[in-house]
């Protein structure tokens, strides 16, 4: 499937690929700093490597929080990162007319995990034709996550992939039981683990959701020594003042340290 994807290099390599970039698409500098910045980094390490950013944000706990900085203008960001990079890129639909649109700017489809259940989204991306990857509901168990790769198969798209994202644990945590990413193997796709929502602490008093960006090195290198396909994962240089999800971000100039060490481990095990 992954041979399908525009621009995507290093499939050789027999490694683990890579989609990273900012929670949202904040401005053209930023966007193209960090783009810029993974592709280096990716490009000495030969790692595949796909640029995600989301255009907009339509899940935000309170009415002020970030949403974006305007349909079209964050989806032409995508888009020129895409061209002028030469590098595959993703990103996030929440209705069924988003599928069309969005599906002119990037060349990978992103089901969030809150909406991995709604069936007319998910056959709205796979009649784009561009491979959809599914974010696995915090609420859903990895098992369920067959009858969403069905909804999207018996649509016509055989191109399609899977996110871990972790598990609720009460109101506030998430946990990662890695026994998910062999049942999830089972529907014969490729299986990413995000490393970064999995770490977030939702539903906080104050309406911003918290997160332990401390553990990320640890869920990446479990998740890579039980054998994902992918790992997802949000960075940005100042991830403080990031306008979405800082909470939870790895510092991009911790970004080689990290990659650096889970290649290690993906050759110790294969």
């Amino acid at each position: 499937m992954l041979k399908t994807i525009p621009n995507i290099k290093y499939l050789n390599k027999n490694i683990f690929f890579l989609i990273a970039g900012p929670c949202v698409i904040e401005d053209e500098s930023t966007s193209f700093f960090i783009a810029e910045h993974i592709k280096k980094i990716t490009d000495k390490l030969e790692i595949p490597f796909i640029f995600k950013g989301s255009f907009k944000k339509a899940n935000r706990s309170r009415l002020d929080s970030f949403t974006g900085i305007g349909d079209k203008k964050a989806l032409n960001i995508i888009k020129n990162i895409g061209t002028d990079l030469k590098i595959p890129t993703i990103t996030d639909i929440h209705t069924e007319k988003d599928a069309s649109l969005v599906a002119k700017y990037v060349d990978i489809l992103q089901i969030p995990a809150f909406l991995c259940r709604q069936t007319n989204l998910l056959i709205a991306a796979a009649k784009t034709g561009k491979p959809v990857n599914i974010k696995k509901g915090q609420f859903l168990s990895p098992k369920s996550m067959k009858f969403a790769v069905e909804k999207i198969r018996k649509s016509g798209n055989n191109k399609i992939m899977l996110t871990e994202r972790g598990t609720m644990f009460g109101y506030n945590d998430l946990i990662v039981d890695f026994r998910g990413i062999i049942e999830m193997k089972k529907n014969n796709v490729p299986i990413i683990l995000d490393v970064t929502h999995s770490l977030q602490q939702p539903n906080q008093a104050t309406g911003i959701t918290g997160g332990k960006p401390e553990l990320i090195e640890t869920i990446a290198k479990a998740g890579i020594a039980a054998g994902v396909d992918g790992i997802f994962l949000e960075t940005h240089p100042n991830p403080a003042i990031a306008k979405s999800d800082g909470a939870n971000m790895l510092n991009i100039n911790n970004l080689e340290d990290l990659l650096s060490k889970l290649i290690k481990i993906r050759k110790a095990i294969i």
